[in-house]
């Protein structure tokens, strides 16, 4: 009996030693290591991605069944050399994730922003773009479904990956709110825009030029031509027109009669004053160059074929006349003929 109650007793110290060890000892190799956990992940799917970052999957599955752990909540999870497993499975059974940064820019419509974050957080671009598309919401906030995508300002924000559709969207309103202050609205009043006709402009400008240092001078351009009733006449907005209408995707080097010509509301060749909406997402960049613009009498402007991005500017339509005719031979001499 002594002897089954020594062997008894060591067996017991083992085993308590050996759950010590499985619970407290550590178990993460990494640095650093950001872990994922989908919607609908189970115990078995988190050891799968714990596996390239720890000594034992199977000492933290142990040490999960005593702990009755079974469930670990969605979202990013930051975890760092030397963890336990018990330290592990505290926090995936706590749900205290990570933010994570959520950029986004050079976006052209609600369907590709709808995919961009979708790689991010764990809603889905269907839920996304439902949410950026809701009649309600945008009436209520001063959009419609032409302009929505103006609510959106680029820059890099703060998410938690399981933010919904929802929070995103309000979310980004509340940025929106935020970028749009009393400075930036009082420029706007100044320059008889609301924040969204300036949206559309800005989208605009940033087609129009690459050139930071030329952005307020061709919004200066656009602003002298509303002030005084001429049509814009953009070709950015004829050929983002023609597109809408024919549903060609090719690149469209040289803009030609058959762009400017399409009757479609977005064309500013055919109608007075701004598009109904924006032409692609404007950065901050392009929304502060028309709310700084440079003030001059330019109401003309083509590109210059010696200093490719640039443009020359010009106040007279004999002098446009000019500078487009010296594009026009560039492309030909380098047989762009569409």
């Amino acid at each position: 009996m002594k002897k089954i109650l020594v062997v008894f007793f060591f067996l017991s110290a083992f085993a308590v030693l050996f759950l010590y060890y499985a619970a407290f000892v550590p178990n993460v190799i990494s640095d650093q290591a950001v872990i994922t956990v989908g919607r609908g992940a189970d115990i078995s799917s988190l050891k799968d991605s714990l596996r390239p970052y720890v000594k034992s999957v199977k000492t933290f599955e142990l040490t999960a069944k005593l702990k009755r752990f079974s469930t670990p909540k969605p979202g990013k999870y930051r975890i760092v050399k030397d963890m336990t497993n018990n330290a592990l499975v505290n926090l995936f059974r706590s749900g205290k994730q990570m933010e994570i940064d959520v950029t986004f820019n050079n976006i052209h419509s609600l369907e590709d922003l709808a995919g961009k974050i979708s790689d991010y957080i764990t809603a889905d671009s269907t839920e996304l773009l439902k949410a950026f598309t809701d009649k309600s919401f945008l009436e209520q906030n001063g959009f419609t479904e032409a302009t929505a995508i103006l609510m959106y300002i680029p820059n890099t924000y703060r998410f938690f990956y399981t933010t919904d559709a929802k929070q995103f969207r309000d979310r980004m309103l509340a940025e929106y709110k935020k970028f749009w202050n009393e400075d930036r609205r009082k420029k706007a009043r100044a320059i008889g825009l609301t924040p969204v006709e300036v949206g559309i402009l800005a989208s605009i400008v940033k087609k129009e030029t690459v050139k930071r240092e030329e952005k307020p001078v061709v919004a200066g351009v656009y602003i002298n031509r509303l002030k005084r009733g001429i049509k814009l006449e953009a070709d950015p907005t004829a050929v983002y027109a023609y597109k809408l209408l024919t549903g060609d995707t090719a690149t469209i080097r040289r803009v030609l009669n058959k762009h400017i010509n399409i009757d479609h509301p977005y064309n500013t060749y055919k109608y007075p004053g701004l598009p109904p909406g924006p032409i692609a997402m404007p950065d901050i960049e392009d929304i502060d160059a028309v709310l700084n613009h440079r003030k001059h009498n330019y109401l003309f402007f083509s590109a210059d074929p010696r200093r490719p991005g640039y443009h020359n500017f010009a106040e007279t339509f004999d002098r446009h006349l000019q500078n487009a005719m010296q594009y026009r031979k560039h492309l030909n001499s380098q047989k762009i003929w569409k």
